[in-house]
């Protein structure tokens, strides 16, 4: 499951020198590059394939995305995307339990899976000969699983553990739940991916095969293989493994229950006694990446790493270094969502720095950024640092797949994905401040202090 966004998702992997030279050779020819070693294709059963080509070394990445994850659970099974996911490690007709993962080390590879909001995926990196076995086995469970009473009870303790560790265990993860709860109103992503604990207790065979039935079909999934093969070699596997799955005709539009009008700001103070550090959030209900129109996702992108993204950003400079309020400032914005996403702040105070003196301080610099606008040479360099980013990711067969698997299952088209470097490059100053404008509405926001008990004052 992901973790929290509280640093920044691009960085200066290199040296200066290098990435200015990497991009002299010119950007546009690195994206028709990649569009080139992309191939697509869709089965007679409705799933669709892509297929990157990388020859640089005998290995393959093979991923089977699904377009369904924890926000497309019906009210009163929260967590059984993700209890499904455990389970598909369970046996099949013709697989015993832990046989896939077996076979899989016992060839040299890794695998595993996840489950987001919007998709839930699984994948192994095995040598490229292999890949005909992977989607054997994949396909396999797609439609084949097995489950027992046994199965349900054994991995249910395992993700009620899994929340105990991560969540129960954890006042920053607690109090980030809660908040996100409060940002929203009627969406599903206000609840848990993992699950409300007393609604993950009583997970049951019928719930998870509910699940399982209605969205593992491959009408809804989308194949990514990525690596060292042939277009023609990939398409003939998954025609043989899995063009002769049965889809589901009574597959339904995506459809969740949507955000009303957002009209008062939502404060929160948790306390628990184990904090050891107290730090503030806020976030915004913000838009989404939408198919055909990515502006404004593109300069929400820029927004976050100017006000938070590294030393040099707005917010780090002002509050960490000028005025020694905070030890670490930063910004992140969900940009590959199906639905209204969050742009988030994060602040954590210096020692005898209070959370109210640090919050106002926070407001202070972002209604200064507003005044004076976006600095030219900071978006510049930021452009650049992104586009390096983007350049070396090529050099990683699963971030690419990840990275096409993630956007179609959010709406994406590949043409938005490939169309994306060029729609950050044109972003504006102009443009940033007028969707920072859109966004920093009061109304929509929810702002969370993380504190102990004893420090409550008000």
């Amino acid at each position: 499951m992901p973790g929290p966004a509280f640093q920044s998702v691009f960085a200066l992997l290199r040296p200066a020198a290098l990435i200015a030279g990497l991009l002299t050779a010119g950007a546009a020819g690195a994206d028709q590059a990649i569009e080139d070693l992309v191939t697509t294709d869709r089965l007679d059963n409705g799933m669709e394939v892509v297929i990157i080509e990388d020859h640089r070394a005998p290995v393959v990445v093979h991923m089977l995305w699904y377009r369904a994850g924890s926000a497309d659970e019906r009210p009163g099974v929260s967590g059984v995307a993700h209890f499904l996911e455990h389970l598909l490690f369970q046996g099949t007709r013709t697989m015993a339990p832990g046989e896939l993962s077996r076979v899989v080390a016992e060839n040299g590879g890794t695998d595993n899976a996840f489950t987001s909001y919007d998709q839930t995926a699984y994948y192994q990196r095995v040598a490229a000969d292999r890949l005909g076995l992977m989607m054997q086995m994949e396909a396999d469970r797609m439609v084949n699983l097995q489950l027992g009473e046994e199965e349900i009870r054994t991995e249910r303790e395992v993700i009620i553990e899994e929340r105990n560790m991560r969540t129960e265990n954890d006042p920053g993860a607690l109090m980030r739940e809660q908040a996100r709860a409060a940002q929203y109103l009627n969406h599903r992503y206000g609840v848990p991916i993992i699950g409300w604990r007393h609604e993950m207790v009583g997970l049951d065979l019928d719930a998870a095969l509910d699940y399982y039935q209605t969205y593992y079909a491959p009408n809804n999934a989308v194949l990514i293989v990525a690596g060292d093969v042939q277009p023609d070699a990939v398409l003939a596997l998954a025609r043989e493994h899995y063009g002769p799955l049965p889809p589901n005709p009574d597959l339904k539009p995506r459809m969740r229950p949507q955000e009303p009008p957002q009209t008062a700001a939502r404060r929160m103070v948790f306390e628990d006694a184990r904090v050891s550090q107290p730090y503030l959030t806020r976030s915004y209900l913000a838009p989404e990446r939408d198919p055909g129109a990515q502006e404004k996702a593109a300069a929400l992108v820029l927004l976050a790493e100017i006000l938070g993204g590294g030393q040099t950003s707005v917010l780090n400079e002002k509050l960490q270094f000028d005025q020694k309020i905070a030890v670490y400032a930063g910004a992140s914005y969900g940009d590959t969502s199906l639905d209204d996403t969050t742009f988030s702040l994060v602040l954590v105070p210096a020692e005898g720095v209070s959370l109210e003196v640090a919050e106002d301080a926070m407001d202070a610099a972002l209604a200064e950024f507003m005044a004076t606008g976006v600095d030219p040479a900071q978006l510049a360099r930021i452009k650049r640092q992104i586009e390096a980013s983007r350049i070396y990711a090529r050099d990683n067969v699963e971030r690419l797949a990840n990275r096409y698997g993630r956007a179609l299952t959010s709406g994406l088209t590949l043409e938005d994905i490939h169309a994306w470097p060029g729609v950050l490059a044109a972003v504006t100053e102009d443009d940033i401040l007028a969707v920072a404008q859109e966004v920093f509405d009061d109304k929509a926001s929810v702002t969370s202090w993380l504190i102990r008990p004893q420090e409550v004052t008000q």
